[in-house]
């Protein structure tokens, strides 16, 4: 059906897949440049960062490298404060290896969570959309064949052009769906390539770290014990 032949629920549906197939194009606009982005740089920041050095560099060369803040957020992350006694927050109790692993599991919850941001979108227009569109079909259909009903006339020429104005609502379904579709799956293998990436880099900072917190929680209990047994 036309825009002016259709009813509230015909343009509601219309304007709903509108909205739909705007929201999803986007966000796949968004999440393409993203993407694009972290791709490429969690691969030349990482192999620059292990190249460098010394820590400092290769965290300054990490971070004019990663655009979007990927990766460098998990090494800012390993970078644990200064241990004090009795721990001012939850966040400090522990040894400095639990310190360490929590504080790398969230910055890479963070991290995973910027780039699935838009995910459910896409998926919810990929799975709704021709059913959206298929609801408009039937409404029109429905309207065309009350209106032939009611001029009491019935031929090819007055079933066929309303039918066929109707299931354009199924055509515009599909074409929101297919995109969002496409793009979901496109954007889910990005992302578990790049999500690998950063799960072996906390794995690899926290192999490298572990010892180190480990000794500084020695250095540090050991001071504890001097300073105790000055003041006994």
């Amino acid at each position: 059906m036309t825009w002016a032949g259709s009813d509230g629920v015909g343009r509601a549906v219309a304007l709903l897949l509108l909205a739909m197939s705007v929201a999803s194009w986007v966000v796949i606009l968004w999440k393409s440049r993203l993407l694009y982005r972290a791709s490429r740089d969690v691969a030349h920041g990482l192999a620059t960062f292990w190249q460098a050095a010394n820590w400092a560099e290769g965290q300054l060369q990490l971070q004019a490298l990663d655009r979007e803040g990927i990766a460098s957020a998990l090494v800012a992350a390993a970078q644990l404060p200064e241990p004090t006694s009795p721990p001012q927050a939850l966040g400090q109790s522990g040894d400095r290896t639990q310190q360490l692993t929590r504080r790398l599991r969230q910055a890479l919850q963070a991290s995973l969570h910027k780039l699935q941001f838009g995910q459910v979108l896409l998926a919810t227009v990929g799975t709704t959309a021709p059913f959206i569109g298929l609801l408009g079909t039937v409404w029109g259909i429905h309207l065309a064949l009350d209106t032939i009903a009611a001029s009491g006339q019935v031929g090819i020429d007055q079933v066929a052009g309303p039918v066929g104005e109707a299931l354009v609502m199924t055509a515009a379904g599909l074409a929101v769906a297919i995109p969002a579709v496409l793009a979901y799956n496109v954007f889910g293998r990005v992302v578990g390539r790049i999500e690998a990436e950063l799960e072996g880099l906390a794995q690899d900072l926290l192999t490298l770290l572990a010892p180190q917190a480990a000794a500084a929680a020695a250095g540090g209990a050991d001071v504890a014990n001097t300073a105790h047994q000055g003041v006994a």
